[in-house]
């Protein structure tokens, strides 16, 4: 009997027809040429993807290796490495700034710093350890250590003008009287002290030298009356000490308006020393026998080089 739904005389395929029909089915068409050129593009670009993809990073140049190393190691980029440092302690206007800097650099260097740090002009410092700092000198030279105490005496530029009108006035006065009058070393007043000859603890002086303070008092010297009378310059606290064997009278270096001196005749290698302590002469206070070696670096220490600009 034929099978239900089939037209007679026809017999319905079975499963296994259908497989063989299947397997038995011609070929796929040929791919036209567009076809076959984008299907090799396809596959061109997924072999270079796939080969970037395995293409090992690029090596890392020397030098970027060498900056990483610093970086790592906390180096200064700017060069300092290697440099030798010390801590000091910058001391103006009371307040006080911790700072290393390389021990190899200048006084002149060393003011630059403290410019940056204070807002204060080179030109317009008074740097200070054991007496004036010298600018073409390095620490290393004048033996500053590791924790030194620099002090700084300035003023702005205001100021400066402000307070020394009258002393640049009162120098200039002073200036001229002395050029109208005989030597102060033959004037009598100042004879009855040289004529008793130097003082026996005089200290030593080495003519047409230049010498910076030392780092004890200066002494061996009379004042006016005769006695015998020490300077000692007290850098920290900006102050000149006057000792007697009465008294010692500790005196603020801004306060002293001039410093004058000439050599004794007869003992060129010394000095008669005055600081201007009021507005007119009177107010001299007169020190004998000074060695010339320091007479440059009182000036400077007492009034500072600014104060003549």
């Amino acid at each position: 009997m034929a099978a239900a739904g089939a037209p007679d005389g026809m017999e319905e395929p079975s499963m296994d027809t259908e497989a063989e029909t299947v397997a038995t089915e011609g070929p796929a068409r040929p791919l036209s040429c567009l076809e076959a050129e984008a299907a090799a593009g396809a596959a061109a670009e997924d072999s270079c993807a796939a080969r970037g993809s395995l293409q090992p990073a690029p090596a890392q140049p020397p030098g970027d290796l060498a900056a990483q190393a610093s970086v790592s190691n906390g180096e200064d980029a700017g060069g300092g490495a290697g440099r030798e440092l010390v801590d000091l302690k910058i001391i103006w206007n009371k307040t006080k700034h911790d700072v290393k800097f390389p021990l190899d650099s200048t006084g002149s260097e060393l003011k630059q710093k403290i410019h940056s740090i204070t807002g204060l002009p080179p030109a317009m410092q008074k740097v200070m350890y054991k007496g004036l700092v010298p600018e073409d000198k390095t620490l290393r030279e004048i033996k500053i250590t590791s924790g030194a105490k620099i002090m700084v005496v300035g003023s702005t530029i205001n100021d400066v003008l402000a307070v020394n009108t009258p002393k640049d006035a009162a120098q200039q006065d002073a200036k001229a009287e002395e050029n109208k009058k005989e030597p102060l070393c033959r004037q009598k007043q100042h004879r009855k002290v040289l004529d008793k000859g130097k003082p026996e603890d005089v200290m030593p002086s080495v003519k047409g030298a230049q010498e910076r303070l030392p780092a004890v008092p200066l002494s061996g010297m009379y004042n006016k009356s005769g006695g015998k009378v020490r300077l000692t310059f007290k850098l920290e606290q900006d102050q000149l000490w006057i000792g007697t064997k009465e008294r010692t009278e500790k005196l603020p270096m801004g306060s002293i308006k001039n410093v004058v001196s000439e050599p004794i005749e007869g003992h060129e290698d010394y000095h008669m020393m005055a600081f201007q302590l009021g507005p007119t002469e009177a107010s001299y206070y007169w020190v004998y026998w000074v060695p010339t070696q320091y007479v440059d670096a009182i000036k400077d220490t007492v009034l500072g080089k600014w104060q003549y600009f």
